[in-house]
């Protein structure tokens, strides 16, 4: 299952990387779990719903790579668009040097994992690579309520887990709200501990 379904180790290693200097223009951040208003860009909490109403760009890098015209995904079965969603994913890693869900390949994987997640509600692989793609692109907290609600999580579950729950306490932090920022470093830790966990932690202190 892993081999099939898990983004790799090194992806992950690569995304926390290139976010480093860029935490504070972050566009995928609300935090609609602590009730408090984020004037990002990416502003649904996803728990249930999936907001398709998102504001994308045009994006002219894909090399003449196109979605337009593709089928509409809930005409699909979760088998394939679970498929599709991989298929699309693979593209836009080829296609773009940083992940982001406004990218026409990156919103394509996400929505396509989306509809499969959804038609099998059941099917925690499929609930898992909704939330690899939502950590791999940005989209925090999406992922963070996606990786909260399955439970029991792997080794390379945490890693993303936490990891996506460091940049909503950092985001929490700067917006001056410190009792959502602790909550994140808390819940952050019991996945996976990490520099950035430690760091916030200690402006906590």
């Amino acid at each position: 299952m892993k081999k099939i379904l898990m983004l790799t180790a090194f992806a992950l290693a690569g995304l926390a990387a290139a976010q480093t200097s860029t935490d504070t223009s972050t566009t995928q951040t609300t935090d609609t779990t602590q009730q408090s208003t984020d004037t990002t860009t990416q502003t649904t909490d996803t728990s249930t719903t999936q907001d398709t109403s998102t504001t994308t760009t045009t994006d002219t890098s894909t090399a003449g790579t196109t979605t337009q015209g593709a089928t509409d995904p809930s005409t699909l079965s979760a088998a394939d668009n679970f498929t599709r969603a991989q298929e699309f994913a693979v593209q836009a890693d080829v296609a773009y040097p940083v992940p982001f869900y406004d990218r026409t390949l990156w919103k394509a994987a996400v929505d396509s994992a989306y509809y499969a997640a959804q038609q099998e509600a059941g099917n925690r692989n499929y609930q898992s690579y909704l939330a690899q793609l939502y950590t791999k692109t940005q989209w925090w907290i999406n992922a963070y309520n996606t990786w909260n609600r399955l439970g029991d999580l792997s080794d390379q579950e945490k890693q993303f887990a936490s990891l996506s729950a460091a940049k909503l306490a950092y985001i929490a932090l700067q917006r001056g709200d410190r009792t959502a920022a602790l909550a994140y470093v808390q819940k952050g830790m019991s996945w996976a501990d990490s520099a950035s966990l430690q760091a916030i932690m200690k402006r906590l202190q």
